[in-house]
């Protein structure tokens, strides 16, 4: 007896439809699963079998062929549990499948229980185009499934309940219970939309309110400017010098996700496995920091599915590299791609995916390796030149990529015993949030930082004064084209920041203080 099922795979960030066909006929008890699965789908076999046992049911001693097609595409994962168990429960004449068409998503156990998944957003996603409305997941699948519009998505703990749902009052066994699922929830967007940060926060890190940053003036407004315009950051400083902190203080001052980044985002957590039972539209932005010892493939993505790498989970808010100069320079490389083209492309014999890599790049360095190059307080310990080497660690092009560079230096102790109250986060994210909505407004939906030549010509509407100071910077050699062209679109953020319609001549030279003229990373490290 034959019978067929629908569930999904998850390819990037996308779902892909999987036909699950399964027949049981006469002959050695075998069951074979074939439509190029991966190493955890061909242990379906015994996982499935586990849990059909335990769950009250037969295993039938018969020959089972398990097809999933298309075939011409490798599947992977264990998502196809739950659909294969009651292909074969149906094509052994368990159960009858008169309870209406359903998409089957999970994992099994060897109890019977179902386990979470990984990128069931865009699977039920991709099943509702397909003209399905109902999907039954695990239950704590079930709040994610639920974001998606006109799909009831139910939420069952074992794989009898699900068998009973599939089954309907007409194909259960006698005797055999309705089926109480542990959640039902029907489109759209039942989820509660949450402000917690889920995995958008990196573990262990925690939100810092600028009123603890001590000092520092200078730096507190380049990152201002820098979250107005989304402009790419690089903060250089002594051990000590309040870098980290200053920068862990971002995800208080970014504005939250609007609805169609919210569901991208919340698509990226998806898929990486970050969502919890509660899930939610994700309307923070996501804040990583990823440590210097990462790898190509987890910061850029990669292994042997493709995943989303750092880049992309930082896909609409920050990527935080501290310690700049000790990530491997290979990897820093990677990171001219994304920065440039707000994607990633992984590229295997397996196959190639795109992921959204839509990033602000936040870094922190030392001046050298022992960190004192420049102190006015401690000695440098690193031989002669060593501080230059070590500078160069960061590759020309990447540094190129930074619109604003920022050297912090010891913060006195006069600053550090001040009591008196330093502004706090909400009142800087005020003015964040108004800067930032008035260049999106202006720029049809595109941030300054991305703003090309012209465009950011026409954005700055440059008075005279400011016009003739921007051409006498270029005209000395201190700017080039292109970082002519950054200085205007850091202009025009310090321009929104106070409100200005024009960009005056004091905001270009406030701009071309906040990069390196002399096209280095910056003047004191000339060793």
């Amino acid at each position: 007896m034959l019978a067929t099922l629908m569930t999904a795979v998850v390819s990037g960030l996308r779902g892909e439809l999987v036909r699950v066909e399964v027949d049981v006929a006469p002959g050695l008890p075998v069951c074979h699963i074939v439509g190029l699965p991966d190493t955890a789908l061909s242990e379906a076999r015994e996982r499935v079998r586990g849990a059909i046992r335990n769950s009250g049911f037969e295993y039938p001693a018969s020959r089972i062929t398990v097809n999933l097609a298309p075939a011409d595409r490798r599947k992977h994962g264990a998502a196809y549990d739950l659909a294969i168990a009651i292909g074969i429960l149906v094509a052994s004449g368990q159960i009858r499948a008169s309870g209406g068409p359903w998409a089957l998503l999970g994992e099994l156990s060897l109890s019977g229980r179902l386990e979470a998944i990984a990128g069931v957003l865009p699977m039920v996603a991709t099943l509702r185009r397909a003209g399905y409305s109902r999907v039954a997941v695990p239950a704590a699948n079930v709040a994610e499934a639920s974001l998606v519009d006109n799909m009831a998505a139910v939420g069952v703990d074992r794989l009898d309940d699900a068998a009973r749902l599939v089954a309907g009052p007409r194909g259960r066994r006698a005797g055999s219970a309705e089926v109480r699922p542990s959640v039902e929830v029907s489109g759209p967007r039942h989820a509660a939309e949450g402000s917690g940060r889920g995995g958008s926060l990196v573990a262990g890190s925690e939100t810092v309110d600028l009123r603890e940053v001590k000092g520092q003036a200078h730096a507190r407004w380049a990152l201002e400017v820098a979250l107005a315009g989304e402009h790419n950051l690089l903060l250089i400083g002594p051990p000590g010098a309040g870098k980290t902190l200053l920068a862990r203080a971002i995800p208080g001052l970014l504005p939250p996700l609007e609805d169609e980044e919210a569901l991208e985002v919340t698509v990226i957590e998806s898929v990486a496995g970050l969502l919890d039972a509660l899930a939610a539209l994700r309307r923070d932005r996501p804040f990583r920091a990823p440590h210097h010892t990462s790898s190509y493939a987890a910061l850029v993505g990669g292994g042997p599915r493709l995943s989303p790498g750092e880049v992309t989970l930082a896909h609409r808010g920050v990527l935080l590299l501290d310690e700049l100069a000790e990530f491997d320079r290979d990897v820093l490389d990677a990171l001219r791609q994304p920065l440039e083209e707000g994607a990633v492309v992984i590229s295997r014999a397996a196959g190639q995916v795109r992921y959204p890599a839509r990033l602000q790049l936040v870094a922190a360095m030392n001046p050298c390796r022992c960190g004192y190059h420049g102190d006015v307080e401690r000695a440098c310990r690193c031989a002669p030149g060593e501080a230059a080497r070590y500078v160069r660690r960061v590759s020309g092009p990447l540094i190129d990529r930074l619109d604003l560079c920022v050297e912090m230096g010891r913060v006195p102790t006069n600053d550090l015993l001040d009591m008196r109250p330093a502004e706090d986060s909400a009142t800087v994210a005020l003015r964040v949030g108004v800067a930032r909505a008035m260049g999106l407004a202006r720029n049809d939906g595109r941030p300054n930082a991305r703003l090309t030549g012209g465009a950011a010509l026409r954005a700055c509407a440059l008075d005279a004064a400011a016009r003739d100071r921007l051409a006498d910077l270029a005209t000395h050699g201190a700017l080039s084209a292109r970082g002519v062209h950054r200085v205007l679109r850091v202009a025009r953020s310090v321009a929104d920041l106070e409100g200005r319609i024009r960009v005056d001549e004091a905001a270009v030279l406030a701009a071309a203080n906040l990069r390196d003229p002399a096209g280095d990373l910056t003047p004191s490290l000339a060793a």
